[in-house]
């Protein structure tokens, strides 16, 4: 799963724009220089080819701290990250020191910003996107439970709605990324090229891929400036998209857990956080649920000794 092309996009706030390009330029061994345009964008070109874009996202708070208190900002505040296409080995240290640099320069996230990872589509199928559709149906609940999604964020990564769900699943099931997308748009009245058609505000985000460049999105992260945590998200995503490459069926039936812990545990050890190098992923995915994550109906007692 890790030989997969992904890109990420990180909304934050409490340095400018142009403060964070010429972190990034440091960064990269690159140069910056402003495109303008409707996103008043900063482009920073690396060594080795690559742009990384700085740019105005109007969902953004704009804020930044004096003598340590939050003040409201103007709008060069409204910084999302957007990284080029990446790949997990040879990028993820790339992606986490810009972060901490970043954080360190007084960048921070508010309440309404999120994260944004994008799955290269290419090597998608209709049956591995039904697959993927259903797989995180299967699992909102504990998915939102395990990220702690914000109230002010859920506008913008809904739970996917019932009623495509059954579309998907009932006969006669898709069979063509058409007819797919035929049922992702129903409810809209058709396709829409629209950039920001709100098809898109998923946890799930199909419209990127339909239109666009693309990619199947993930948007279901808030956003953080802490470089563990925004590597776990980057895991979580690439598993789930291997995952829906590489199952034959899946299913979208929920199953209620009565330990979510375990039952979070269990799941990414099956998508494969398997070992020491993911132990810091599981621990930040199951670190806010409830329950016990060796044992799923609890601890048993020890034998011997006087019950009372």
């Amino acid at each position: 799963m890790f030989n997969s092309k992904f890109g990420i996009e990180v909304e934050f706030t409490g340095i400018t724009r142009n403060e964070a390009a010429e972190i990034a330029a440091k960064r990269l061994n690159g140069a910056k220089r402003f495109m303008g345009g409707s996103l008043s964008a900063w482009e920073v070109i690396a060594e080795d080819g690559r742009v990384w874009k700085l740019v105005y996202d109007g969902s953004v708070s704009p804020q930044k701290k004096v003598n340590r208190q939050v003040v409201s900002a103007s709008d060069e505040y409204r910084v999302e990250l957007v990284s080029p296409i990446l790949t997990y080995y040879e990028d993820i240290n790339v992606v986490q020191s810009l972060v901490r640099l970043l954080r360190g320069a007084g960048a921070f996230a508010p309440k309404n910003a999120g994260i944004h990872v994008h799955c290269d589509g290419a090597p998608h199928t209709p049956r591995s996107i039904c697959n993927f559709v259903k797989i995180i149906a299967s699992k909102n609940d504990l998915l939102y439970k395990a990220l702690r999604i914000h109230p002010a964020r859920i506008q913008y990564c809904k739970k996917l709605d019932a009623a495509l769900i059954k579309r998907i699943d009932s006969p006669p099931k898709p069979r063509t990324f058409e007819q797919i997308s035929k049922i992702w748009y129903q409810e809209y009245g058709g396709i829409s090229y629209s950039r920001y058609h709100r098809s898109r505000y998923h946890f799930l985000n199909l419209h990127s891929f339909f239109t666009g460049n693309k990619t199947v999105e993930l948007r279901g992260f808030n956003s953080e400036l802490h470089a563990g945590k925004i590597r776990s998200y980057i895991v979580l995503s690439l598993a789930l998209n291997n995952q829906a490459l590489t199952q034959t069926t899946a299913s979208s039936r929920s199953v209620q857990s009565e330990n979510d812990k375990f039952a979070m545990r269990t799941y990414l050890n099956r998508i494969g956080f398997i070992g020491d190098e993911f132990k810091s992923c599981r621990e930040h995915l199951c670190g806010h649920l409830n329950g016990n994550g060796a044992w799923r109906f609890g601890q048993p007692e020890k034998n011997g000794g006087n019950s009372e």
